[in-house]
């Protein structure tokens, strides 16, 4: 009987050694920010971090929501031959002003000769154990990759997801980075964005069409005063 509380005891002991060397790696996973930028923020810090202008937004839906983008070229060191940074692209996604989903497309120079493997340990590095996945048939369209882009890996808390992808096109690898709560509700806008727009499509085409009959009319009227045979 001693002996088995002293091998739990010892049991114990070990796997609070173990939980206290794990703790301070779990508490650096941080899921909802990635180079600097933290999903949630505002359009306007987001605007100021990539030192870019309102201008730039690309309004993709204005109703019944919101839904605008913003891409990204993170600039080169000036003098220096190659990419400075291992990131071509960042493409940010907002719903109703809040950014819910970040899109990086890696730079073909920076990662050539590495094989999906080595981009899963370098992230592992950095947001922990990775899940690995199969291809995805049928996803949604995301910018830079095709819908049939191969899913690699996967880094995941409750709130926030990654997935390491490369497109069958280009070879190209990416990261997508996405709160679930906000791209839930960023897909749901979209899916009223579209069926908005379809209804409305009738009429918005009779408008437009009236318009430029409007248009045309106006211009032989004014044509027809100024014209000399």
């Amino acid at each position: 009987m001693k002996d088995r509380k002293m091998k739990t005891l010892h049991n114990s002991v070990l796997g609070l050694g173990a939980l206290l060397l794990v703790s301070p790696i779990l508490r650096a996973q941080d899921f909802s920010n990635y180079r600097g930028f933290s999903l949630g923020t505002s359009i306007s810090i987001v605007l100021k971090q990539t030192e870019q202008r309102p201008a730039d937004i690309k309004l993709l839906h204005a109703r019944p929501t919101p839904l605008e983008e913003l891409t990204w070229w993170p600039p080169v060191v000036p003098g220096v031959a190659h990419r400075a940074d291992s990131v071509e692209r960042m493409l940010f996604s907002f719903c109703n002003g809040e950014l819910y989903r970040i899109s990086v497309t890696y730079d073909a120079t920076s990662t050539q000769g590495l094989t999906p493997g080595d981009m899963v340990k370098s992230i592992s590095a950095k947001y922990g154990p990775a899940t690995l996945l199969e291809p995805e048939a049928g996803s949604i369209l995301i910018d830079g990759f095709s819908g049939s882009e191969k899913a690699i890996a996967s880094w995941e808390d409750v709130k926030y997801f990654f997935k390491l992808v490369r497109s069958p096109l280009t070879n190209r690898f990416g990261l997508i980075i996405f709160s679930k709560q906000m791209n839930a509700q960023a897909e749901l806008a979209i899916a009223d964005a579209v069926t908005l727009e379809q209804q409305e499509k009738p009429q918005r085409d009779a408008d437009l069409k009236k318009k430029q009959a409007e248009d045309l009319e106006a211009e032989r009227l004014k044509n027809q005063k100024a014209f000399r045979p």
